[in-house]
């Protein structure tokens, strides 16, 4: 009888709703590491869900869960279909090894359990650390929104328990920066209790940190976090038989609805004292050669004191298996250990020559196996449960001819309702200001106090308050896009275009993130596993505008542009975006090598944002803005209104004739009125003093540098103070402007004042400084320029000195470049 020829392909012929069997993974590195942690390992079933629109990456279905691939990774997945694999052996369920040492807890009077909360992205930790804390922590429905960990105090049956919110990791192994972060917190932290957050709806995917954590001895406890979208799915798991398997309790919880957290809290107090009868330690059997590799390492580990009290033997030799290079050279670096690593070298190759496969592809099929087979005995889900449902909206979405066209219409509606629905608040506040303003300076004398505050403080604070409800709507969209999901169909959507420019897919979140803060837009790089696309994300996201730039925008798109404002402003940040790809085009040519990372990302479920989620949001973006124009803001706008009331001469200067003859120039357009008159000399004396005091001094100093850009020396400070903060720039410019133009009694607003602006000396005297070229200009200066200072300290502490140095320098002269471009050819036309 002939044998039935087996046909190889990869995962990249597959067509779309087809449906394999992964049989093996090539490649090295990196790339086998991370695709075996996400489940593509031998056995696996695959299905192809569709191509994104540009047509790579694609998307895919495993272990209930949705993944994006590019065809280049796609291409190093051998796969079978689903009759040809029926033949194939598939790895045993090997159940687990007893182990008798368990890591003891010295109690004695101690009332105060250390916790540390681990978990993958996007399974719901922050929700459950906000929950039992109180506290009101960012939470997004993609990965990477824990950027740094977060702790908190609370108290319970007389305990006080310390949580740390960890950031979400796939595996504790060497692939990125946040695995190597929450790996050393735990091994050198040493937390008393690590709560493993589990996404039930994704069980498989998410039990693999779960093994790792077994490895490493520990005492965990497993939150089921979702677990009414576990029970709506129609599956029955039982997880106390799970829990009594693998000797680690089990708690089911609802965090987003409050549901579970005492039992927790519960919990992590009984198996601190060691009060839990489910809890034991075992080891995971990964096959018998496996085992014995294991069984010789430790053996040669446990003649290391040094190295038993750091680390747990078991734990240690399944890493050095694995060939981790970043524990091995750890442990290289530790006297004594040379014939440790000798032999965990011998049994690699010893695995690696039996087998035809890396050693830590091995231990990941193995693990996985393990999965299967426990989660085989302990849950049944609905025959051809999918997870269609949940992803419905991607038909339309991430459509290869609508989405995006979608994807530029939510930017747009971002933008355009930032000034639709922000205008009607922002109009209230501003009377509310202007009113404030007024009553403060016909109920005062004369003097510089009066000036310090209707000039200072409510010339420049008042500025900038008055853009708090568009910023607000700005945080809302966003929010929006983060808790339902859509922020890593966006990444998906713009991976080639990305990868055009020699960037990661994933690299598009925190550059979206630019948008509302470039600070944690920073932070979020560290979610991006190569060190180049980390690098290279930072240098230009400060070309993402941020909401503290909104505040320019607003005043002057309002002030200019009164038609199209949303498109104008969607220019700007289009601008930004088109800056960004050149400079990373020219920065991969000059600093970094054509070294790729794979494109491996979670698409998550769909879900629902909640208002509570979006309010906080919300609120803590109103809070920091606030407190920053009670700090920063208004200190700035103090020190730029002293700078321009001093120094106050006894003995006034002479009017230069060029400021009367723009005075005289005013009255020609009004009736003849004495009080008019006196008010417009009165104004053409204030700007005398303004040009001559310090401020005047450093604007005239700089003048020669941005005249070419059009603008003027009041500009010109405007551009120096916002060096802490962009939102300064307004602030200046009420400081600035506040006693200009002001022809009668009543409070002429900051847009009014810009429209009116002339020049008071040179070649240009009386002509208008400000035009729509002149306005465009500027709000393209800012948009570019050196980033706030808060930036340049989140640059040089995820990428040093010289990084966040060069930032500021070639930020600035890119700015310098573009504004020249636009102006003079503007001018042309």
């Amino acid at each position: 009888m002939e044998e039935k020829k087996i046909s190889k392909r990869f995962l990249s012929e597959l067509k779309e709703g087809e449906t394999a069997v992964i049989t093996r993974v090539k490649g090295y590195g990196a790339f086998r590491k991370r695709i075996g942690e996400m489940g593509f390992v031998f056995g696996t079933t695959v299905k192809v869900i569709k191509k994104a629109p540009l047509l790579d990456p694609v998307e895919y279905e495993l272990m209930n869960y949705r993944v994006s691939l590019r065809k280049s990774e796609a291409d190093l997945i051998e796969v079978l279909s689903e009759q040809e694999a029926a033949s194939l052996e598939m790895k045993d369920f090997e159940g687990t090894i007893s182990s008798q040492s368990t890591r003891k807890t010295l109690h004695g009077k101690r009332k105060s359990i250390n916790v540390a909360l681990v978990g993958n992205p996007n399974c719901g930790k922050t929700t459950l650390f906000n929950l039992a804390t109180g506290r009101h922590e960012k939470v997004g429905n993609y990965s990477g929104v824990t950027v740094d960990i977060k702790t908190a105090r609370l108290t319970r049956k007389g305990y006080e328990i310390n949580l740390t919110d960890l950031p979400g990791t796939y595996s504790i192994s060497e692939y990125s920066p946040e695995e190597l972060f929450v790996r050393k917190h735990i091994t050198n932290d040493l937390p008393d209790v690590v709560v493993n957050v589990i996404d039930a709806s994704n069980l498989e995917r998410n039990l693999f940190l779960t093994t790792q954590l077994i490895d490493m001895n520990i005492k965990v406890v497993i939150v089921l976090n979702m677990f009414d979208e576990l029970e709506k799915s129609g599956a029955k798991f039982n997880h106390r038989a799970l829990a009594e398997m693998i000797g680690i309790p089990i708690i089911p919880t609802i965090a987003s609805k409050g549901i579970g957290l005492e039992e927790l809290l519960d919990e992590i107090i009984a198996i601190d004292e060691e009060n839990e009868p489910v809890y034991r330690h075992i080891h995971i059997s990964y096959g018998s050669h496996i085992n014995k590799a294991i069984e010789l390492i430790s053996l040669e580990i446990k003649k290391n004191k040094t190295l038993t009290d750091k680390y747990h033997t078991h734990y240690t030799a399944i890493k050095l298996l694995e060939n981790d290079s970043v524990f091995t050279a750890e442990i290289e670096a530790m006297p004594g250990t040379e014939e440790i690593i000798n032999c965990a070298k011998r049994e690699i190759s010893k695995l690696e020559k039996e087998f035809k496969e890396k050693s830590s592809s091995q231990i990941a099929d193995a693990k996985y196996a393990f999965i299967r087979g426990a989660l085989k005995e302990t849950l049944k889900r609905k025959k051809d449960q999918t997870v269609e449902k949940s992803h419905r909206p991607d038909k339309f979405l991430t459509h290869k001819w609508l989405g995006f066209p979608i994807f530029l219409f939510f930017m747009w509606a971002m933008f355009q309702s930032t000034f639709s629905l922000g205008s009607y608040p922002a109009d209230w506040i501003d009377a509310g200001v202007s009113w404030l303003s007024n009553f403060i300076g016909s109920n005062m004398g004369e003097g510089p106090l009066h000036a310090l505050i209707v000039d200072g403080v409510i010339g420049g604070v008042g500025g900038v308050i008055v853009f708090l409800p568009n910023i607000l709507i700005l945080f809302f969209c966003i929010s929006l896009m983060e808790d339902t999901g859509y922020m890593a169909r966006a990444a998906f959507i713009m991976d080639r275009l990305m990868h055009k420019i020699g960037l990661h897919g994933k690299s598009f979140i925190p550059l979206l993130m630019g948008f509302g803060c470039n600070v944690p837009a920073i932070m979020a790089t560290r979610t991006l596993e190569s060190k180049k696309d980390r690098l290279l994300t930072m240098l230009i996201i400060p070309f993402m505008s941020c909401s503290a730039r909104l505040p320019v925008y607003v005043l002057l798109i309002s002030a200019f542009f009164a038609k199209n404002q949303g498109l104008v402003l969607l220019s700007i940040y289009t601008i930004g975006v088109l800056v960004a790809i050149i400079m990373s085009l020219i920065f991969n040519k000059i600093f970094f090598s054509k070294k790729e990372a794979p494109f491996v990302m979670e698409l998550p479920p769909y879900r629902r944002p909640t208002l509570r989620n979006t309010l906080i949001h919300m609120w803590d973006k109103s809070v920091q803005y606030l407190s920053k124009m009670g700090t920063v803001i208004l200190g700035a706008s103090i020190i730029i209104w002293a700078l321009g009331y001093f120094p106050r001469d006894k003995e006034e200067s002479p009017i230069r004739p060029e400021t009367i003859q723009v005075a005289e120039n005013n009255l020609t357009n009004q009736s003849v009125d004495s009080n008019v008159e006196t008010v417009d000399f009165e104004i053409a004396k204030e700007s005398e003093h303004m040009e001559n005091s310090y401020i005047g001094k450093i604007g005239h100093f700089i003048e020669p540098v941005i005249r070419p850009l059009g603008f003027d020396w009041k500009i010109g400070v405007s551009i120096v103070t916002g060096l802490a903060a962009k939102e300064i720039v307004v602030g200046s410019m009420g400081v600035l402007y506040h006693s200009d133009l002001a022809a009668d009694e009543t409070s002429v607003n900051l847009q009014t004042k810009l429209q009116q602006q002339t020049y008071t000396r040179g070649p240009k005297v009386g002509q208008k400084v400000f035009s729509p070229l002149v306005a465009y200009t500027f709000m393209i200066f800012v948009l570019l320029y050196f980033p706030c200072i808060a930036v340049i300290a989140a640059i040089r502490r995820e990428a040093g000195t010289k990084w966040a140095v060069f930032t500021m320098v070639y930020t600035t002269a890119v700015a310098w470049l573009v504004a020249f471009g636009i102006y003079q050819i503007g001018n042309l036309f």
